[in-house]
């Protein structure tokens, strides 16, 4: 698969989101982070907010929930016209039975882990997402610098996704910026959140093609995708 940028609203004008979905639209998909102030130390939006996105752009809306009992909530996401749905496992009292809900309502079914929590506890789990998250700065806040140390778990991460010859998309969100995302393109990443490195851009539509531009140069030349 092609590298994807899915630049972060969370970085955009909330009183503009219409304007700023817009400014975007060549990028594969729209990130959309869901905070409650319980989960996370922060309180962003809701489902109205992503009714009305969903409504507002053709960019498909790629929802990260950062918040408590996703089990209840995320379903209601995918209704309010989400294209995928990624809850934290950490928060979650039956994940596999979520990802199975997630998908029978129509949506891509998205699992993230925080850096702190190792991803070989799940490897069962993997065949019942489409897309994995490994976050790369503690989620909450945007603008938080890369952590490198989260290299090595995006490396076995893509090991394991390979090892059984899953079609799972590997996502990272954190950090991800022009001097960032070769590196975690090389270790087996292949869709990439990006907040501040395209909406602090001054054009951020040319953002979006820049960063696609060296994440296919980096996965090009990376060993995982040599060896496919």
């Amino acid at each position: 698969m092609a590298p994807q940028i899915n630049p972060s609203i969370l970085s955009a004008d909330f009183a503009r989101l219409a304007d700023e979905a817009k400014a975007v639209e060549g990028a594969d998909w729209l990130h959309v982070d869901v905070m409650d102030n319980h989960f996370v130390p922060n309180l962003t939006l809701g489902v109205p907010v992503v009714e009305s996105l969903a409504r507002a752009t053709d960019t498909p809306l790629d929802c990260h929930l950062m918040i408590e009992a996703p089990d209840r909530w995320a379903p209601q996401y995918v209704e309010a016209g989400a294209g995928s749905v990624t809850f934290h496992v950490e928060a979650a009292a039956a994940p596999v039975r979520l990802a199975r809900e997630i998908r029978a309502k129509g949506a891509r079914a998205s699992m993230a882990l925080k850096p702190a929590t190792p991803v070989e506890p799940y490897e069962d789990l993997l065949p019942e997402l489409d897309m994995l998250l490994i976050m790369t700065v503690e989620p909450g806040f945007g603008g938080q610098a890369f952590l490198d140390i989260m290299l090595p778990k995006i490396r076995r991460t893509r090991e394991l996704i390979s090892r059984h010859g899953l079609e799972l998309w590997l996502q990272v969100d954190g950090g991800v910026s022009a001097s960032t995302i070769e590196r975690c393109a090389d270790a087996g990443a292949d869709v990439f959140v990006a907040g501040s490195a395209v909406y602090g851009a001054s054009d951020p539509a040319e953002a979006v093609r820049a960063l696609r531009n060296q994440a296919e140069a980096a996965t090009a030349k990376a060993a995982w995708a040599c060896d496919h």
